[in-house]
């Protein structure tokens, strides 16, 4: 039945409207599953009923009328149950009910099955037919298919507005949420601004040209190469007022894709062998998409989002077509089905509130940007009907990954109202700087950020933070087409060190693997998070870390601000052969006539085996530092790109937080200080419970740390702990989110909670 369901698909997804898709589904299932009835029942958030919505076998005057409770008949028992039902003789269960209207008394056998949508009931798929039989495992396994799909199409209607009956007429169109990957912190509430590709290459045929026209179509393609590359200029100047000259080199990457001995060059060639230049440009795009998106490593298949880009607007040019007009609201959330540097760039300054992807990962050159500048951002949101969303109000939560569609007056206030304190928040920061982090009962904890970008040093030192928990070394390594050298690294780490002179800069070796690859470096595994990376790369390749080391070395002398944190350490061994190339490359830098001390040294604590090894590698550091990140996702075994199971990464589950109280304990016996960053580190109500179990310092992006100062400075010691010691006994993390909230709105200080995670 495989092929029958590809057609149905193909078939509904096509469909114009709800009511299209659900007449085509009624039809198709009776039709493959050789049934005499088959039905679609949508549950009424408003009635909390099961609507009869469309019918193929029962009387359609029945549409719309006939309903049902949870409680009532076999429909509210299969959505109640959230299970399929097979009976063979329906009228003799006691849950059944007869409605006259519909003429079912003709029909003995029932197959029910929920429709289900990010675990909420949306309705129930149900077939019947005369003679008494039960339906075999493959007929089941069919009707459940089809509902999960359906469960998509009614999810998509409901957020583009197409989805009026229910009892909703002239109520508006119903509030629904989609789950992405948080690409960017932050909410926002604005108006969704659609950008559809300028053009498409998937449509383009071949076409053969004489020789004689041959220098006439390299000459279109040179003029197109012209345009696209005075476009990429101008984007990048555009955006110099906005972000650093390290950050705009990314727009070099698709100067780089246009030259001769890249993708220019190799549409030109296949011009000279007689091609037109859009059939050319189209070969050589689709060859290197191909090639792109077939690679597991997670940086590398983001490329092929910049190759499509850089397609669409040189196929514009050569197509001489009109570019998409545009026009951005006051709040704009820009919505694509993959963003590109280049389309944030074309929003003029001020308007742009949050943006959201369908694909890409955080790992996306977009999304990197995003963080760079402050704006929410959420990515891979593969289940937003991205194309019908254009002028529809929507909430952005990039923070959790969330997409609101339509929300409901409440939530939006409750939105708007969290933006207006973080404006608040941010007004008064002039008088936070110059604070130090302290608790009401004189507790003292340094809050650090975590950096990578030239752009996040003066938003961290506008923002009061006392030093570098966490500096990325992977990042310039990221945006350059090779390994940078030691002087170029010695460079960039110098300019790290002086801007934050005489305050602590930890800088990361380099961390390379899972999601985070470069391009010249590919690493590509079945299972990468699980594979080589971290300190795992950089020890088999000694000639990487050396070089690193001895660069972050010579970029302290005579500042002296320099700590080094080890990645992914999960053994002893591990640790004793880094600190020996360590002190190595000191040994070598200081035989080259530089007089510069040895830093402090420290261990990061992401993966389970370092958590149970924590006083032993203690006892051979200077300092720990937990990885909030990581460790909850190897914990958890939840991959936070993954949509599907993102919200099931929760770092105030239970086994993070005993993970987190014994590297404290653990740490402290052995007389060393511990620090964490990541997401963790930058949650207010969560840096509550940090600050009670012993952490001798936060770091977290510069965004968050205003809000985090705020709270802590307006509770005690005393208060945390006795928080912590009722959250510890607590076996759920709903709970605990929940106990957190409760304790914080007692206290006067709800003004930091996510309304998403409270409503």
């Amino acid at each position: 039945m495989l092929g029958t369901l590809r057609k149905i698909v193909q078939e509904v997804n096509s469909a114009k409207d709800l009511k299209a898709a659900l007449g085509i589904i009624v039809l198709r299932v009776r039709e493959a599953m050789a049934s005499q009835v088959c039905s679609v029942y949508l549950l009424d958030p408003e009635s909390d009923r099961f609507v009869l919505m469309a019918t193929e076998g029962l009387n359609k005057k029945a549409i719309g009328k006939v309903s049902m409770a949870p409680n009532e008949g076999l429909v509210g028992l299969v959505g109640s149950r959230e299970e399929p039902l097979n009976l063979e003789h329906a009228s003799e269960h006691p849950r059944y009910r007869y409605f006259a209207e519909t003429g079912e008394e003709r029909y003995a056998s029932f197959l029910g099955a929920p429709i289900i949508h990010h675990r909420r009931v949306m309705g129930v798929l149900v077939i019947q037919q005369k003679e008494r039989r039960q339906f075999d495992e493959g007929e089941e396994a069919f009707l459940v298919t089809m509902s999960a799909q359906l469960a998509g199409v009614i999810a998509h209607a409901e957020a583009t507005g197409s989805i009026r009956g229910l009892g909703r007429q002239g109520k508006g169109i119903q509030e629904t949420r989609f789950i992405g990957i948080p690409g960017a912190p932050g909410a926002a509430v604005g108006t969704a601004v659609v950008v559809l590709p300028p053009a498409d290459l998937d449509v383009v045929p071949d076409k053969s040209i004489e020789k004689s026209e041959i220098e006439a179509e390299l000459a279109l393609f040179e003029s197109a190469l012209q345009a696209v590359r005075a476009d990429m200029r101008a984007l990048s100047e555009r955006l110099a007022s906005q972000m650093r000259k390290e950050e705009r080199a990314l727009f070099d990457v698709y100067l780089m894709m246009l030259e001769d001995s890249a993708l220019g060059g190799e549409v030109t060639r296949l011009i000279r062998t007689g091609q037109w230049a859009q059939g050319a440009l189209r070969q050589v795009v689709s060859d290197h998409v191909v090639r792109f998106e077939m690679m597991d490593d997670a940086y590398l298949s983001e490329r092929a989002s910049d190759v499509k880009d850089i397609g669409r607007r040189l196929l514009g040019y050569l197509q001489e077509a009109r570019k998409q007009t545009l026009t951005y609201p006051e709040k704009t959330i820009l919505v694509s089905e993959e963003l590109s540097p280049a389309m944030l760039g074309e929003v003029p300054e001020g308007r742009l509130a949050g943006m959201v992807s369908v694909l890409g990962s955080s790992n996306s050159h977009v999304a990197i940007l995003a963080r760079a500048m402050g704006i929410p951002t959420v990515m891979g949101a593969v289940d937003l009907p991205y194309s019908k969303v254009d002028g529809i109000e929507l909430i952005i939560d990039g923070t959790r990954g969330e997409i609101i569609t339509n929300p409901a007056k409440v939530l939006r206030e409750q939105y708007l109202q969290l933006a207006e304190q973080e404006r608040q928040l941010s007004a008064g920061l002039d008088v936070l700087r110059e604070l130090p982090c302290v608790t009401t009962d004189g507790h003292r904890i340094p809050l650090w950020v975590n950096t990578g970008l030239l752009a996040d040093v003066v938003r961290a030192q506008e923002r009061g933070a006392e030093g570098v928990g966490l500096y990325r070394t992977e990042v310039p390594f990221m945006i350059k087409e090779r390994f940078p050298s030691e002087k170029e690294q010695m460079a960039i780490y110098r300019e790290q060190l002086e801007a934050f002179h005489p305050l602590p800069v930890t800088m990361r070796t380099l961390d390379i693997g899972g999601d985070k690859s470069l391009p010249y470096f590919p690493i590509k595994e079945e299972n990468p998070f699980l594979g080589w990376r971290g300190i795992r790369v950089t020890l088999d390749h000694p000639e990487i870390f050396l070089l690193q080391t001895r660069a972050m070395l010579k970029a302290s002398v005579g500042l002296n601000n320099l700590r080094i944190l080890l990645p992914m350490i999960s053994g002893i061994r591990e640790l004793e052969e880094s600190l020996h190339l360590i002190h190595r490359a000191w040994g070598e830098v200081r035989d080259e006539g530089m007089d510069v001390e040895m830093p402090p040294i420290g261990v990061m604590i992401e993966v389970p085996a370092a958590v149970y090894l924590t006083r032993e590698l203690a006892s051979q550091v200077d300092f720990i530092s937990v990885g909030s990140n990581d460790l909850t996702q190897y914990l958890l075994a939840v991959d936070r790109n993954n949509p599907r199971v993102a919200d099931l990464y929760d770092y105030l589950h239970p086994a993070v937080l005993e993970a987190l109280q014994r590297i404290v304990k653990e740490a402290h016996e052995e007389g060393k200080p511990v620090s964490i960053c990541g997401e963790m580190a930058g949650d207010p109500a969560a840096a509550v419970l940090l600050l009670a179990m012993g952490f001798d310092s936060l770091s977290m992006n510069a965004t968050n740390l205003p809000k985090v100062k705020w709270l802590l400075r307006q509770i005690s010691m005393q208060t945390a702990r006795e928080l912590l010691a009722k959250v510890m006994r607590i076996d759920s993390p709903e709970v605990t989110h929940a106990t957190v909230q409760l304790a914080l709105r007692n206290l006067g200080l709800n003004k930091l909670i996510n309304p998403s995670a409270a409503v």
